[in-house]
């Protein structure tokens, strides 16, 4: 294996030299970089990341932990957070939860191991206590984990109002949210929740009825959900309108509504969120609530840049969302 001292004496400068060069510190000449850089290539040297970054105390990696990556919603925002973290210098380390606090827990140890700059927190099942004892710069995305924590979130509240108004003024009478991925030990943390209490603010005094349906967030069977939404509607045939906590559950209800021959929209309308890809290539067309994913992973990038730098931010960082009309209303 070849080795800085091997570089210094190819280079015929040394070891501190050689040194240096690797980590940019004091002044060198150019002609001696260009030496040590040539002496590095010809002998494929690989420098040791890892010490680089004990050296330099800076690792230039910052670690995602996401409850699961196979959600869409979660893979376009990772998407967006690896394309601004790259554009400030840094790599991302993904770490997939699955709502498992034994896997969380490991992956935190890894990401301390690896000493990442700081964490973007995606998904939460352990004690405050453990993301606080990090000691490493945090932000949370779409839920708290402390009064000292930064989030970054879309506005879930109006969201929901957003969509009851649609419904509402869609001439609907009967209405149902329909659910998931909000249980768990630390659910309260979910800002999510926050899409069903603004639903019921407006049409609450209205005199329209609705209802809700929570489905398993950790059931991979698309079918079971399915099947769940088939037997609800027909314990319900009068909902005419069903908003949903994310596109993939719309996604859900529409397959429901196919098995039961239901008309989309002349018979009941049905509003998603996120507004991920799947919501235009789906059939009908889905209306949905649209985060701004993009520029809630900028925001997070930056705040958790600006946090390794040493900056304060502000503790509660949200977006405004908008619906978006197709086919489905």
């Amino acid at each position: 294996m070849v080795t800085i001292k091997d570089v210094a004496e190819k280079a015929g400068v040394s070891v501190q030299t050689v040194s240096r060069v690797l980590n940019n510190r004091g002044y060198i000449s150019q002609s001696t970089r260009e030496k040590v850089h040539l002496a590095m290539e010809e002998l494929n040297y690989q420098p040791n990341e890892l010490a680089r970054s004990l050296f330099r105390k800076k690792s230039n990696m910052i670690g995602l932990i996401v409850p699961k990556i196979s959600h869409p919603f979660f893979s376009e925002l990772a998407y967006f957070l690896e394309y601004f973290a790259y554009q400030k210098g840094y790599k991302l380390l993904l770490c997939n939860s699955n709502h498992d606090k034994s896997k969380e827990s490991s992956y935190l140890e890894l990401l301390k191991k690896n000493q990442v700059d700081g964490i973007i927190m995606g998904s939460h099942s352990l004690d405050v206590d453990e993301y606080i004892n990090l000691q490493l710069p945090i932000i949370s995305f779409d839920r708290i984990l402390a009064e000292k924590i930064p989030y970054v979130a879309s506005d879930n509240t109006m969201g929901g109002k957003l969509a009851s108004q649609l419904l509402i003024k869609k001439n609907c009478r009967k209405l149902a949210y329909v659910y998931g991925g909000l249980g768990g030990p630390h659910h309260n943390a979910l800002l999510a929740g926050g899409r069903l209490q603004g639903f019921k603010e407006e049409i609450k005094n209205t005199g329209i009825e609705f209802t809700t349906l929570k489905l398993d967030d950790s059931d991979s069977n698309l079918d079971n959900n399915v099947d769940k939404i088939v037997r609800f509607l027909q314990k319900y045939p009068d909902i005419d309108g069903v908003f949903t906590s994310s596109d993939v559950i719309a996604a859900e209800v529409i397959q429901a509504c196919h098995q039961l021959k239901k008309a989309i929209p002349e018979e009941i309308k049905i509003i998603g969120y996120d507004d991920i890809g799947i919501a235009t290539l789906m059939w009908p067309r889905l209306t949905t609530i649209s985060q701004p994913i993009e520029k809630l992973g900028e925001l997070t990038i930056d705040l958790i840049a600006r946090q390794i730098e040493g900056e304060e931010v502000p503790l509660e960082n949200i977006l405004p969302v908008s619906a978006i009309e197709r086919e489905t209303t």
